[in-house]
């Protein structure tokens, strides 16, 4: 789609106001929901309500410029690329803008979420409605006070200049243009004239981040804060009998020790479906002067458990998912053509199982969260993915108005699909409840590695079909923890490309909590259809990029409005990845592996590198191959590929969390495998250039990455990988002394 047109909106989706603390004006629009037509403007930026925008723009009378970035951040960049985009239509220097954090409003605002790799998906047209309506107030301004046509006037680094030469800054007009009609036409910049676009921008936190400064959930203080620790179940299944605190509360700093879980309870008893990521049990609370003597106290508490429900483990899921995949009690997400009739006529069949573990998510900050419940409102502050629903659950658990939840976003120290949930958000306005103080609960990392929230264990059964020398059948079948794969990954490649096929999803509901890991279910699922397409070559005797190529020339998007992804831009980052990876040019001792796919919008190639060191293969090198559309932040966006890449090898790697009744085996790194830094290879990135409207990089680098070793592994040792991690079989990353054919 063409990214540069003249748009047409309502006035009534625009507002702005001159009436701010220390002059100047306020504008916003939001592309989803208009805004209450005969609001009165508030008198100052304590009073507007500026979350009814997803984007707006603060302009004093001396010029300077403050954007708000609406979107809680990750890590992920948005609070940085998201105010980039309107300042490009606003026409000023970016060194001239200031950016700040948004809060939630439950009532007016669209999509303040931070999950799916879709914040700059969703956001980029309203955001550059925005920058570019307030620019064209601002010229409307100049051009009657110089009295010329606003035509004639141009905008360059937050100065309009007329035909004569003649120039006014921002400020200079910002008093006028708060007064001016909202144009309802507004054209948008042509991607060959962006500045600020396209451009490297370090991240507008990075000096706070760098020298300590308050930035973070852990960060947040507010006077007469108290700090709380809470002793969690031991094991899924349990559930809390009785306890002693008499050891805690003698403890110094200590101020009391409480139970939740009632309030807790009460949602779960209106949405059952949220137990799978929440534990229904009574906890212990230490609420003490500060968390180090919250936890030490903690670690006093006597509890006595009992067994409430089943005390599962690896061994158990394991057979139980093999069962599945061998019943016949599925749910059929997609069904083209007749596969049965297909593999009765197939001349060959390959059919391969894959299985992937649990794993923990692992975030740099541990899970934190600020509460104050008070009769005038709930006081929320902290990291959290998903504010407004959060704030709608402590409402509904508390029996209020979402209006009375007022809740701050602070930077977090990574998420990955972890803070999507906030547990810890209902326990820290449950404790506050009780204990009539303001309140932050933390985490240790053995608290939320051991009753934490998981990516859940999968198995895949992939059975093709081969009729005459092409694919004439593909079965996909998924078995699953709680939880199977969302509606549209059935419709991702190779959707439209195989005449009959099927995907097929069973699960099997456990009380370990699960919920999305960084790329849900496409994190393993794209390894196990890359490494299959890779072995389902071989067996045709086939080029492995070729039988992709060709199955991408059958792909009718045109035809089936299903199809997800796009086969000319999948054909196109294949290509340049062969290209700029040297595929097949390599000196022998370099083994590559290949993997091309879509998800969250965007296209992805990958080729690993591979060398065998001390007669193991190692993990040298990867190309990334990216087609995201526009790419707004250059250095932001390769933080998130190189990120991805490096979180996909690490994992596939490594990455394996069992359960033994009931409990994880490991609570703290000293026994979690994650990647080392010398283990990481170099990433080498390339962008697939158009003029495309900008897609997701938060994930769709990380599912490739498993694949692509999978298969250069494969070069090297001979030996197919079917389960994650790959270190779990260590005979088959063995490189044998003869040399490999084929």
């Amino acid at each position: 789609m063409s990214t540069n047109t003249a748009l047409t909106f309502s006035r009534r989706a625009f507002m702005r106001t001159s009436s701010l603390a220390g002059g100047g004006m306020l504008i916003g629009f939001n592309l989803f929901q208009a805004c209450k037509p005969k609001a009165a403007p508030p008198i100052d930026l304590s009073q507007l309500n500026y979350n009814d925008f997803n984007a707006f723009i603060k302009i004093a009378d001396n010029g300077a410029v403050t954007i708000f970035s609406p979107n809680p951040e990750i890590g992920q960049g948005v609070k940085t690329s998201m105010p980039m985009i309107i300042a490009e239509e606003l026409d000023v220097a970016w060194k001239d803008v200031y950016v700040e954090q948004g809060i939630l409003d439950t009532e007016n605002y669209t999509r303040q979420v931070a999950g799916g790799s879709q914040s700059i998906r969703h956001g980029w047209d309203a955001l550059r409605q925005t920058g570019a309506t307030a620019k064209q107030m601002l010229v409307n301004a100049a051009a009657a006070r110089w009295g010329v046509d606003a035509s004639e006037c141009t905008v360059s680094d937050g100065v309009i200049t007329n035909a004569a030469g003649e120039t006014l800054g921002f400020g200079d007009v910002v008093k006028e243009a708060s007064m001016l009609e909202v144009p309802e036409d507004v054209a948008l910049k042509e991607p060959k004239d962006y500045k600020i676009i396209g451009k490297d921008a370090p991240n507008v936190d990075i000096h706070k981040i760098a020298t300590g400064q308050p930035l973070f959930g852990l960060d947040y203080k507010v006077d007469g804060m108290v700090y709380a620790a809470v002793v969690r179940p031991p094991a899924f299944g349990h559930k809390l009998v009785s306890y002693d605190d008499t050891a805690a509360k003698a403890m110094p700093g200590v101020l009391n020790v409480i139970k939740i879980g009632e309030k807790v309870r009460g949602l779960l008893a209106e949405d059952p479906s949220f137990s799978s990521k929440i534990s229904a049990s009574d906890k212990v609370v230490v609420v003490a002067e500060s968390t180090w003597q919250a936890m030490k106290a903690k670690e006093a508490i006597e509890a006595e458990w009992e067994e409430d429900t089943s005390m599962e483990s690896t061994e158990e899921h394991d057979k139980i998912l093999t069962d599945l995949l061998d019943g016949s009690n599925f749910k059929t997400e997609r069904s083209d053509g007749n596969i049965k009739k297909a593999f009765a006529e197939a001349d060959e069949i390959l059919e391969r199982t894959y299985e992937s573990p649990f794993l923990p998510h692992n975030c740099m900050e541990p899970m934190n969260f600020f509460a104050n419940v008070t009769e005038e409102r709930v006081h929320l502050a902290g990291p959290i993915q998903t504010p407004a629903w959060k704030a709608g659950l402590v409402a509904k658990m508390f029996g209020r108005e979402e209006s009375d939840i007022y809740l701050e976003m602070t930077r977090m120290g990574g998420g990955f699909g972890r803070r999507l949930y906030g547990d810890f958000v209902l326990e820290a306005a449950e404790i506050s409840s009780v204990i009539k103080k303001p309140v932050k609960v933390v985490y240790s990392r053995e608290d939320d590695m051991e009753d934490g929230i998981y990516r859940m264990a999968i198995k895949y059964r992939i059975k093709a079909g081969v009729k005459d020398g092409k694919v004439t059948a593909y079965h996909l079948k998924e078995a699953a923890i709680n939880d199977n794969m969302y509606g549209l990954i059935p419709n991702f490649f190779p959707a439209g490309a195989i005449e009959n096929y099927q995907v097929d999803t069973a699960n099997y509901k456990s009380n370990i909590t699960t919920g999305a890991w960084r790329a849900p279910y496409t994190n393993f699922l794209a390894y196990a259809e890359q490494s299959f397409f890779d072995e389902l070559a071989e067996l045709m005797e086939v080029d492995k990029i070729q039988m992709r190529l060709d199955l991408l020339d059958k792909v009718k998007p045109e035809e089936d409005e299903r199809i997800q992804y796009s086969p000319d831009r999948m054909k196109e980052v294949i290509k340049v990845a062969v290209e700029k990876s040297g595929w097949g040019t390599k000196p022998k001792n370099i083994h590559q592996g290949f993997v091309s796919y879509y998800c969250h919008n965007t296209h992805v190639a990958e080729v690993a590198d591979v060398e065998v060191e001390n007669g193991e293969p190692v993990v040298k090198k990867i190309t990334c191959v990216v087609d995201c559309g526009i790419v707004v932040n250059p250095m932001g966006a390769l933080n998130q590929i190189e990120g991805g890449v490096i979180d996909g090898v690490g994992h596939s790697m490594y990455g394996e969390l069992q359960f033994e009744n009931g409990r994880p085996t490991a609570s703290n790194f000293d026994k979690y495998r994650m990647i080392r830094m010398r283990e990481a290879p170099l990433v080498e990135t390339h962008f697939v250039k158009n003029e495309f409207s900008p897609t997701g990089l938060g994930e769709p680098t990380l599912p490739p990455a498993g694949g692509a070793v999978a298969n250069a592994f494969k070069a090297a040792t001979g030996n197919r990988l079917y389960k994650q991690p790959f270190t779990k079989t260590p005979e088959l990353l063995k490189v044998p002394s003869k040399e490999i054919i084929g």
